[in-house]
């Protein structure tokens, strides 16, 4: 399973004489120092993996290399799932595990530069916080401690996904609701905020394998 990490079809060269197999990474940014493995064919550990599963370990993750070792060949990996876009990509409900009494348990392999973005994006959405607290210079401390290299998107960028996001879950619900085969409820509601600005709320509700949904369907500012 651990050919999985690099490319299919590895080369073939003679080094001062000696025939090699070269395996080069198939990440989108390796991390080790050069992305290729050299296995001499001239040892007695010719078949030996123990070099591979180095690189993709470091490069990789160790959970990355466990799930693919559990697999039956690298064709199975590639397949599954398990790896993704140059990078190992867990689920979220995988990588932030709700256990016992709501303790979170938190996973010893950094976000890829996609997941970090998605993170960001949910966070300032569900705990609504401004965009630029992403540039924040005590939270890049705390981000970046120990790790300097570890990806955080600019507040623009954060703005452009959350912007986009929101376009996509938009299209969603709307294809949702209008093939919804099932009654549809909808209500609205307005108040003034403390600052004396007029809000009016449309939702939706229906009912979706058993469990009852509230989708707020939009939310505007009128004039009094």
């Amino acid at each position: 399973p651990v050919y999985a990490f690099f490319k299919a079809d590895p080369v073939y060269q003679l080094i001062d004489g000696r025939p090699c197999h070269i395996f080069t990474c198939a990440a989108a940014h390796c991390r080790n120092p050069t992305n290729a493995v050299r296995r001499y064919l001239d040892t007695k550990d010719s078949n030996s993996t123990s070099g591979l599963r180095k690189h993709a370990e470091k490069c990789w993750g160790a959970e990355a290399l466990k799930a693919a070792q559990s697999a039956a060949d690298a064709n199975t990996v590639r397949s599954s799932g398990i790896l993704a876009s140059g990078s190992f990509s867990g689920a979220i409900d995988k990588i932030f595990e709700r256990l016992g009494k709501g303790r979170v348990t938190y996973s010893h392999r950094a976000h890829t530069k996609v997941e970090s973005r998605a993170e960001c994006v949910r966070w300032v959405a569900e705990s609504l916080r401004p965009v630029g607290i992403v540039g924040d210079q005590g939270f890049l401390s705390i981000a970046k401690t120990g790790r300097p290299d570890h990806y955080i998107p600019s507040p623009s960028t954060v703005s452009r996904d959350l912007k986009n996001s929101f376009v996509k879950c938009r299209t969603r619900i709307a294809k949702y609701l209008q093939e919804y085969d099932g009654a549809l409820s909808f209500a609205t509601d307005a108040w003034t905020s403390p600052n004396h600005r007029a809000y009016v709320a449309f939702t939706g509700y229906l009912e979706h394998n058993g469990v009852p949904l509230s989708l707020l369907l939009d939310f505007v500012e009128v004039p009094r």
